[in-house]
């Protein structure tokens, strides 16, 4: 038993423009630095580049690029008498969006070029698609789960 009280759950905050929690979840993502203006500045300067290329709704394309790229199960090491094994695990709602954010800006900061808010935006143009490094890493995630489903029974 604790002694300490149980800690209250935090709500994400949202953000002063488009008042959604998914972007504010965005911005702390790229958050470098503590330059929370900067981040903002790029995700604002890249939902407007995604609204002047598709002529749809950024933030639909946003939480469509977001669902995709979103998994369902991944794998954890697990030590079992002594040998690690890849253990299938399946994925909450909000552990998978915080991949799915997580993998999303790894692959565009790995895009080439200088401006982050035009490979952002093309990288979620791309995931919004099915195509992409993020949908790639889910794709590979799932496949790895499925390698190893032999050992789902160990969890």
């Amino acid at each position: 038993m604790s002694r300490r009280g149980t800690a209250e759950e935090k709500t994400a905050k949202s953000d002063p423009i488009y008042r959604n929690r998914l972007v504010n979840m965005l911005v702390n993502r790229i958050l470098k630095h503590g330059k929370k203006a900067l981040a903002y500045q790029i995700l604002y300067r890249a939902l407007k580049k995604i609204q002047q290329k598709t002529k749809k709704n950024p933030l639909s394309v946003l939480r469509q690029a977001i669902r995709r790229v979103t998994p369902a199960i991944a794998v954890k090491a697990r030590r079992v008498s002594g040998s690690t094994q890849q253990v299938p695990i399946e994925i909450g709602s909000t552990q998978g969006k915080a991949l799915a954010i997580r993998w999303l800006l790894g692959a565009s900061r790995k895009r080439p070029g200088r401006n982050m808010a035009l490979k952002l935006s093309s990288e979620l143009e791309a995931a919004n698609k099915g195509i992409g490094d993020a949908i790639r890493k889910k794709e590979e995630t799932h496949r790895m789960a499925e390698a190893n489903r032999a050992f789902a029974h160990v969890r």
